[in-house]
């Protein structure tokens, strides 16, 4: 295997099974790698386990990337997934000021807190969530574990049923062709024409997002896709109470949820799918995805700060 990443140090700072297996991809392909909050990693003489973030840099070299979760942090800066339960990463101005100028900052989306300390410290942000050869190969295991939700809980089969997908990007797209082949009687929503059209060359229902209250009312599945409370009460009030929602949306999702529980609409928010339903793959796609994401953020000069 060629070792592409040789000469290159990393910092993970936590994760979940994705990260896990995407640092034996990496280490692979000849990269040092130092990880916070993760176990040892038997036979990987290149993986270093970092106990202790307030020793560094005085304990380690310095590193030339640093790759945050897929599952990024909650609105503080604490990283959300660890795979030791006990380990607590909080990223901050004090672990951002000892940080290279510069360095490349991977995280799957960056909350507004984040994006502070990566301007304030002079860091190249990337979020990982949004490139596309990684988001287009998510949407496989998103869409997947979308259906297994809609299977589980539906009291009646994906074939024949009439679903809306909101949103016709890259989950929205990948969900409603997986729907299609399942034999589902699919219309997408969107306000794009373009969307629109794609959808209609694939054989499918399509209808503007202004005529949203109207096609709810025979749906039997509503899939959202898109991060902004479009399912709101008035709409819920709308619709059958046993029509099932799954909101893969990111956070915080595209429905009223307090309104559904009232209205006593199943509603399931279903953000993560990739690390839930099928960690090993996602974490296969990180692996093959952020080598050359890597190298070209590591060649990137960033414009000085005015």
């Amino acid at each position: 295997m060629q070792a592409i990443l040789r000469g290159i140090r990393l910092l993970v700072l936590g994760g979940d099974r994705r990260e896990m297996v995407m640092v034996r991809c990496l280490a692979d392909l000849g990269c040092h790698i130092y990880t916070v909050g993760h176990r040892p990693y038997d036979g990987y003489p290149s993986i270093v386990g970092v106990e202790d973030l307030r020793m560094y840099p005085d304990a380690l070299p310095e590193i030339d990337v640093v790759i945050a979760p897929m599952s990024h942090t909650d609105a503080l800066g604490r990283v959300r997934d660890v795979p030791d339960k006990d380990a607590v990463i909080i990223i901050d101005d004090e672990l951002c000021e000892k940080f290279p100028p510069k360095v490349p900052l991977f995280i799957g989306m960056a909350q507004p807190i984040i994006k502070k300390l990566a301007e304030r410290h002079c860091l190249q942000l990337i979020e990982t969530a949004n490139i596309d050869e990684i988001a287009i190969l998510n949407s496989i295991p998103t869409a997947e574990g979308a259906v297994q939700i809609a299977m589980e809980e539906l009291p009646i089969t994906i074939h024949d049923s009439r679903v809306l997908v909101l949103g016709m990007g890259r989950c929205g797209l990948t969900l409603a062709r997986m729907l299609a082949g399942l034999g589902a009687k699919v219309c997408v929503i969107d306000r794009s024409l373009a969307h629109l059209a794609r959808a209609k060359e694939m054989g499918l229902d399509a209808a503007d997002l202004s005529e949203l209250g109207n096609r709810v009312e025979t749906a039997d599945v509503i899939f959202n896709t898109i991060p902004a409370q479009l399912i709101t009460k008035r709409i819920l009030y709308g619709m059958n109470k046993e029509t099932l929602i799954v909101d893969i949306a990111s956070a915080p999702g595209g429905v009223d949820f307090a309104a559904a529980r009232e209205l006593g609409i199943r509603a399931v928010l279903a953000a993560g799918l990739p690390g839930r339903v099928a960690p090993v793959t996602a974490g296969r796609i990180l692996g093959r995805c952020m080598p050359q994401i890597i190298l070209k953020a590591l060649a990137k000069p960033i414009p000085a700060r005015s």
